[in-house]
């Protein structure tokens, strides 16, 4: 309320000083003509004002900075242009048209790179600055083919602006074109997971044209970009992210956050698998879970193609998934039952086999 009152009082006095001044020739109108000329002053000062209010310091900084050597090009630029050209009017004309046109291509590109500038390093009052600053996540190849991005975008988990670089975009074109049936499946379904993740509305999308014209792979490419936006990049890439740690990027890995949202499992707990084949030691069998998690049993070779309940005995977490180490025992068998002595004279010792009743059969009557 009080910003409000401040801009009435503001444009008020705009108004009544045109009235009672007429600057710019507004002598020769009359006085209330001069003072609705003040008050669309005052308004446009009032706009341009509350357009400043949402805008970084670092874009007004890098705005200043860009007007001032803008001036300063063009004060430079008048010079010549008075000692070479003699007509007046034509010579006026062209200082002022060198001192709009680099005072406003100063600011344009000042403001656009003031996002650049790292004002945190100076602490005091510009360090405040870093934490109100957008968060940018570039989008690698990988994980938009992937698909999995857009059901974590969906849930609502994925915060700021999600960047997709154009050369990304052509390199998901590119393998959409492709003659390999397998490669232009998979660059369409891209394609098809960058549309569906545009059609969340709680997810801001912004396409980049920057591009390093020097650096010819993409994940190289990818890395330079992250630095210039102080981004991380979203990816399933192994070397990618290894690569970008290296570089001080930081990295959101797909695969360890699914990695995360596994179930937990502790040893000593039990759990029924399906042996799958056989393991690279001596006497191991191969299992997996719903979810994909290797599980490899010792004793279990000899039980390829059945479900058996092992005991857990110790997980290992790896940077490319979750081991689960088990052990069958024969004690956790189904409970065995000692049969009479056969004609041999010796007890059999067989399994518990299920009793099967069958119904009794119909009788006809006589």
């Amino acid at each position: 309320m009080d910003l409000i009152f401040i801009r009435i009082v503001f444009i008020a006095v705009v108004a009544i000083a045109c009235w009672q001044l007429q600057p710019f020739g507004l002598s020769k109108f009359s006085a209330p003509f001069a003072g609705v000329i003040g008050v669309i002053i005052g308004l446009a000062v009032v706009a341009f004002e509350a357009r400043l209010r949402v805008v970084s310091l670092k874009r007004l900084i890098g705005a200043v900075i860009g007007s001032i050597l803008g001036i300063l090009g063009a004060y430079l630029f008048s010079v010549v242009i008075r000692n070479s050209i003699q007509h007046d009017n034509t010579q006026r004309f062209l200082q002022l048209m060198v001192m709009l046109l680099m005072s406003y291509v100063g600011l344009i590109v000042g403001a656009n790179k003031g996002d650049l500038l790292n004002l945190a390093a100076l602490g005091g009052l510009f360090g405040a600055e870093k934490q109100g600053r957008k968060s940018f996540k570039i989008l690698d190849t990988s994980v938009i083919i992937d698909g999995r991005i857009a059901d974590i975008a969906e849930t609502g988990f994925m915060d700021g602006i999600l960047v997709i670089p154009q050369f990304v975009l052509r390199e998901l074109q590119l393998v959409a074109d492709s003659a390999d049936s397998l490669k232009r499946n998979r660059g369409r379904r891209g394609l098809d997971i960058l549309q569906r993740i545009q059609k969340i509305v709680t997810v801001s999308v912004q396409i980049v044209e920057d591009d390093f014209p020097t650096v010819r792979e993409v994940d190289l490419k990818l890395i330079e970009l992250a630095k210039v936006y102080e981004a991380k990049i979203i990816t399933n890439d192994f070397n990618l992210n290894k690569v970008a740690q290296l570089q001080g990027v930081e990295v959101l890995n797909i695969n360890e956050l699914a990695n995360a949202l596994k179930p937990i499992v502790l040893p000593g707990e039990t759990m029924r698998v399906f042996i799958l084949k056989e393991g690279k030691e001596y006497n191991q069998g191969v299992a997996y879970l719903d979810d994909g998690t290797m599980v490899v049993v010792d004793n279990a070779r000899k039980l390829i193609g059945k479900n058996v309940d092992i005991a857990v005995t110790s997980v290992l977490q790896t940077t490319a998934g979750k081991m689960i180490f088990g052990k069958y025992d024969e004690r956790m068998r189904p409970p065995e039952r000692i049969e009479p002595k056969t004609e041999t004279g010796k007890h059999e010792l067989r399994k518990a086999q299920p009793i099967i009743v069958e119904p009794a059969p119909h009788t006809q009557p006589e």
